[in-house]
């Protein structure tokens, strides 16, 4: 029934799915359920590990803040509509997911840079790593992640706010995305698009190469050094990131190319790859680091081998 207010708009499920919610809703509150508890985890073993208080931890505990309050922002639309709770959000409740999302979703990549940053003066400039990295430079670089993320995407979020939305208020996900309310608005939107297109290549587009190019001087410099052992032990210290980094850009590069070229495909198509860009990155970056990163793993390790004694 499509009766709605101007000011509610529709969430969308799985399309043609809507009999098996039940089932669908279990992988899901399993996923939300790792995101939690994983992203908590990896913040409690760095706050009460002392081994751990060193910059890169510091930018990790940063990366599972992020992926926890991206988990929090969603798990309420995405399982409401799964267990039939919710089925339409407010044009308000959706500006403020939107202006999370966008926002978190910027910070990722801007503390994706931060520890690329962190890995090219630890391999290239080990010598001057706690004088460049200190205490005070973390926070700075933390507030400008901040700034940087949330600061710059608010004009268009409030514009959103005075937009005329005539057409069907459908979204076409189970959470509130800026383009898909550009989509349902009748206004002027240009600003907007704009202004998003340019965010994006700044932010986005600038993070990845500027990762890229910190990763070829850290190449550079690991294939000058002499022994082979190391050689892989100095690039054992990237491999998690490279993996984190790999997580958030590639589902990125799905969804566009989904929105770009997917007008065939099934709806379904567009919702679970929506689902994935929200995710996969806060699922897999603790399993990432508790796997690859030796000194979280032993703490876990030693964790769970007292809950057992």
């Amino acid at each position: 029934s499509l009766n709605i207010t101007s000011s509610h708009f529709f969430l969308t499920g799985l399309p043609g799915l809507k009999q098996s919610y039940a089932w669908i809703s279990l992988p899901f509150f399993s996923i939300y359920t790792m995101v939690l508890l994983g992203n908590c985890m990896i913040l409690h073993v760095i706050r009460t590990e002392p081994s751990l208080h060193e910059p890169m931890f510091y930018f990790l505990a940063m990366l599972a803040l992020t992926d926890l309050c991206m988990g929090l922002s969603t798990v309420h639309t995405v399982l409401g509509i799964l267990w039939g709770l919710i089925q339409e959000i407010s044009l308000d409740a959706c500006i403020i997911q939107t202006y999370f999302i966008h926002g978190l979703s910027f910070m990722e990549s801007s503390v994706l840079l931060a520890m690329s940053f962190d890995r090219y003066i630890a391999i290239c400039n080990p010598l001057r790593y706690t004088t460049i990295l200190t205490n005070t430079r973390i926070i700075q670089i933390g507030v400008a992640v901040l700034v940087r993320s949330f600061l710059f995407i608010t004009p268009p979020i409030i514009r959103l706010k005075f937009f005329d939305y005539c057409r069907p208020h459908i979204l076409s996900h189970s959470f509130c995305l800026h383009q898909d309310l550009l989509r349902l608005a009748c206004s002027e939107v240009h600003f907007n698009s704009f202004y998003a297109l340019a965010l994006v290549i700044c932010t986005l587009l600038l993070d990845s190469l500027l990762i890229l190019i910190s990763y070829i001087l850290i190449l550079h410099s690991v294939l000058a050094i002499a022994s082979r052992e190391e050689r892989l032990k100095s690039f054992q210290t990237c491999v998690s990131h490279i993996c984190a980094v790999l997580v958030f850009y590639i589902p990125i590069i799905g969804l566009t190319m989904v929105h770009r070229f997917g007008k065939h495909l099934s709806p379904v198509v567009y919702v679970l790859m929506g689902n994935i860009y929200i995710l996969f990155p806060p699922l897999m970056n603790p399993i990432i680091y508790s796997v690859k990163t030796q000194q979280i793993r032993s703490r876990i390790q030693r964790w769970f081998s007292l809950k057992e004694n």
